[in-house]
């Protein structure tokens, strides 16, 4: 017997070693079935499971079950990502707590660190994905920085290189000064930051008293300047273009140039044009053929090496003693040291307050420095091509839609891909260095030794380059190198191309697009055929989630505290493809009734002797109970499935939702009980087939999404004599004979009864009393129908009687309701207090019509909308659709007692 609570605790973990020690995750390559295909977003091997996760792997899990159920030979790829920065941070924060500096260690001893740690605690987020309940072929397990896909790396690196398509160039970089290493727009985060904005004088060039004033929130990076920049139709400036100006401190000649990039109504008009610091500037200084001399460091410490020729005495403007003692100095103590030498100088005109976006590095949590360096480039431009064209051709589909744009923004004005890193950590670079400067990309350090000898003579030795790659170099690879290319192998055959690829609209540039290129240069189609962009989880407030804000929700304990069921059907309820999921634990918490109301209703089934019959034939039932409940599955199977086609969770959730609920629990089981408690007989062993048939149905159709409650049900009722229910079939709708009549007639008693019971609430009629029911206008046919449902219509329906209204019959005190064809009459005089009521439900129209007006002036305020977050503007928005259907259901209810 059943336990009359359900506790997922008691089986979860049971079942899942049960799932994965079976098989029942594996993917078959010698199989003949079709396959089915999703590869993981690997996880940062330094991850913790946290609810984005939760969302993107529900639902490529609930796709994968679903594939399965269908017959489909489906493989779910599992992996990590050794997520560079990340874990040498990692590593070095341990060894530092141990009073190891790994630039004392060395190289070598310190990746022993990394691969120990590894071993020991890389596996977190896999064991927390088990707990989830995601069905990963994990046999299958593969990690950027296995010795097939380190293969792989190296394959495509050196093929790019002689393709002409990877080089080495010198470009700004994001600079993270703290980690020592160029980072990717990912890793950097943009941070409000209270400074200033300095407007300095510039003096004109052979102009005694003129000055060209710039505006700057960076003086310290001025000693690099190499230009002043006007828009070309600014009139302030026109007399000045084709002119010098001299800069401050250093003397230096620098042109004044018109670029549209200057704004005329930003700062001054003017800006100082800094080429190799600041990724705007460097276009400018590109567009004018300007000098780009650095004056940072990598640590960000002024540096004055490529300047020095530039100092010069230039009376009252120049200080090269001043500069030279800025060298070494921090970037901040020296941005204090310029501006205070500049007003000595009086060359500041003003200094205004200024709140501004400032680059960050996300780990790292310093400012980020635009810096010139010389790093290995990837031609993306032409890899972009093919990858532009396969979704404009529908080869490669986007859900929703609109995401194409993103993608489409993105690539077609894309830039060369930085894809070096000075990290220890990750695929060091295939290439090695002569003492001649010359370079040697290669396979091997043997073969470039080779390649060498061949044109410098035997004598040559080689210096590999120190860098790794961008983490996303090797992701990039992952749809095919996770099946073993450049092997030509069975899985690679079969499993390439993907279906679909389950991910978050933040990534679509650097992980989707990277994966169409490669998988499209080196494969020759594109990687997977759908991308479904799911949104970002927020509270339940629409707000971003961050620790600072304390609203973080860490999807373990949901799944401690209610199941993981539970937090899974939330979040498949919730996710309407392309928007942000609003997510609080009471969400979850309500949630978790769902799965105790499908306990129940089995444990009931068990109770009244309902068990699996193999015999039973849904294709002969006659009674129309039968037949309308087989018919309502019909269709919650349909829209099931069409949803789960369509990648749309929440309808899928939804679909069976109301059949579970509503259909099945509420209204089939309580019009079946008079049979079940009745003799033996036809009606009622038919009731028991049909009841231990749809239930096989529900759980086989809801197991995708609550895989273990679905799972346990299955076992406990003995469905699961001959497999389990993981590998149970897909639903089908079955033949109903009569279901047109059936339907028509139940329907009718679901209306009847709900509309009866709503009547009831609004008037706040006791549910001991007890009233008549009496029909005006109602057809013979809805009589008969009410004879024959008499018991359902007492017992559910709180009715003492169901009769057609007598001619004369008093209609005083009734509250009225249509239904169909006829108006239903429920004399309430005795059983309320009328005036009270009306009174009552007036009050609460009043109050609901006036809460409505204040959001709907809210919302009709201009200045309000456009000041105000996106989100408290749709909060408004669903405030006053809900106090206009409060006002319409009010209304209403007083219509029916003549209010």
């Amino acid at each position: 017997m059943l336990d009359k609570t359900l506790s997922p605790a008691a089986f979860e973990q049971r079942l899942y070693e049960g799932w994965e020690a079976s098989g029942a995750f594996s993917a078959d390559p010698g199989s003949s079935a079709a396959p089915f295909t999703i590869m993981i977003p690997p996880p940062n091997v330094t991850g913790s499971l946290h609810i984005g996760h939760a969302l993107t792997f529900t639902i490529q899990d609930t796709l994968i079950r679903w594939r399965r159920m269908q017959g489909r030979d489906a493989l779910w790829q599992p992996g990590t990502d050794h997520a560079g920065i990340a874990t040498q941070m990692v590593v070095e924060r341990l060894l530092a707590g141990q009073g190891v500096d790994r630039r004392e260690i060395g190289r070598e001893k310190f990746l022993e660190h990394v691969w120990e740690w590894k071993a020991q605690s890389g596996g977190n987020i896999t064991r927390q994905l088990r707990r989830l309940g995601a069905s990963l072929d994990w046999p299958r397990e593969r990690f950027t920085m296995d010795a097939g896909l380190s293969d792989a790396v190296r394959e495509v690196f050196v093929t790019l290189h002689e393709q002409g398509l990877i080089y080495r160039d010198r470009r700004l970089v994001n600079w993270d000064p703290k980690f020592q290493t160029a980072i990717s727009d990912l890793e950097v985060e943009s941070r409000e930051v209270k400074g200033s904005l300095w407007h300095l004088r510039y003096p004109v060039e052979g102009a005694p008293g003129r000055f060209i004033v710039v505006a700057t929130t960076r003086p310290e990076t001025m000693l690099g300047d190499t230009a002043v920049a006007v828009h070309p139709e600014d009139e302030r400036f026109r007399d000045l273009v084709g002119k010098f100006a001299i800069l401050p401190l250093v003397g230096r000649r620098i042109p004044i140039v018109a670029d549209e990039y200057s704004d005329p109504e930003k700062g001054s008009g003017a800006v100082k044009i800094t080429p190799a610091h600041d990724f705007n500037d460097f276009a400018v200084g590109k567009r004018h053929n300007l000098a780009m001399p650095s004056v940072l460091d990598a640590d960000g410490h002024v540096f004055l090496g490529e300047i020095e020729a530039d100092l010069a005495t230039v009376e009252g403007v120049a200080a090269p003693e001043f500069v030279n003692s800025l060298a070494g100095q921090d970037r901040f103590a020296a941005r204090k040291a310029i501006v205070a030498e500049l007003e000595r100088l009086e060359l500041v005109e003003t200094i205004e307050a200024h709140t501004h976006a400032v680059p960050h590095g996300d780990r790292s949590g310093v400012p980020i420095e635009p810096r010139l360096t010389l790093q290995w480039y990837c031609d993306a431009a032409t890899l972009a091509k093919p990858a532009i064209e396969a979704v404009e051709t529908g080869r490669t589909q986007f859900v929703p839609k609109h995401f194409e744009n993103i993608f489409f923004s993105w690539m077609r004005d894309i830039q060369p891909w930085c894809i070096s890193r000075q990290l220890w950590w990750g695929h060091q670079i295939p290439a090695w260095y002569a003492p001649d400067g010359s370079v040697f990309v290669a396979r091997s350090e043997e073969e470039a030794l080779a390649q060498a000898r061949a044109r410098l003579g035997d004598s040559v030795t080689l210096e590999r380059d120190p860098d790794v790659l961008d983490t996303w170099f090797s992701s990039a690879l992952w749809p095919f190198s996770t099946l073993g290319w450049p092997q030509q192998t069975p899985e690679l055959a079969k499993y390439y191309p993907g279906d679909v690829l389950v991910t978050g609209w933040d990534i679509i540039f650097f992980w989707v697009a990277r994966m169409m290129m490669m998988g499209h240069h080196f494969m020759g189609d594109v990687p997977f055929r759908t991308v479904y962009i799911h949104g970002l989880v927020r509270d339940e407030k629409g707000q971003k989630m961050s620790k600072s804000k304390g609203n973080v929700i860490d999807p373990l304990e949901l799944v401690e505290s209610f199941g993981a069921d539970a937090l899974r059907f939330t979040i498949a309820s919730l996710a309407t493809p392309g928007r942000d999921v609003k997510l609080g634990r009471k969400r979850v918490e309500d949630f978790r009734s769902f799965g105790t109301k499908l306990w129940n209703a089995a444990r009931f089934c068990e109770m009244n002797g309902i068990a699996p019959d193999a015999g039973f034939d849904p294709t002969k039932v006659e009674t129309p109970l039968a037949r309308w409940i087989l018919d309502a599955a019909n269709a919650a199977i349909r829209e099931a499935t069409e949803a789960l086609e369509a990648y749309r969770m929440d309808d899928y959730a939804g679909a069976c939702y109301r059949f579970v609920w509503n259909s099945f629990c509420d209204w089939f089981l309580e019009f079946a009980k008079p049979a079940l408690n009745g003799p033996d007989g036809a009606e009622k062993a038919e009731v028991k087939g049909v009841a231990q048939h749809v239930l096989g149905t529900i759980l086989r159709l809801l197991h995708p999404v609550m895989p273990y409650v679905t799972e346990e049900l299955w076992d406990r009722f003995g469905y699961g004599a001959e497999f389990s229910l993981i590998r149970a079939a897909w639903p089908q709708p079955v033949a109903v004979p009569g279901a047109e009549q059936a339907r028509a007639e139940l329907d009718w008693l679901v209306s009847l009864i709900s509309t009866v019971r709503g009547v009831r609430s609004e008037m706040n009629v006791p549910p001991s009393v007890t009233v008549p029911l009496l029909l005006q206008g109602a057809s013979a046919e809805t009589l008969a129908r009410g004879g024959r449902w008499i018991e359902a219509i007492r017992r559910l329906g709180r009715a003492t009687e169901f009769r057609a209204l007598a001619e004369g019959e008093d209609l005083t005190g009734v509250a009225q309701a249509v239904v169909g064809e006829a108006t239903v009459l429920l004399p309430l005089a005795d059983a309320i207090d009328l005036p009270a009521e009306r009174a009552r439900l007036a009050k609460e129209r009043d109050k609901a019509r006036a809460e409505g007006a204040k959001v709907a002036q809210k919302l009709a305020n201009a200045d309000f909308v456009a000041r105000a977050k996106p989100e408290v503007v749709e909060e408004n928005r669903e405030r006053l659709a809900g106090f206009e259907a409060e006002v319409a259901r009010l209304e209403a209810a007083l219509a029916r007692i003549g209010g």
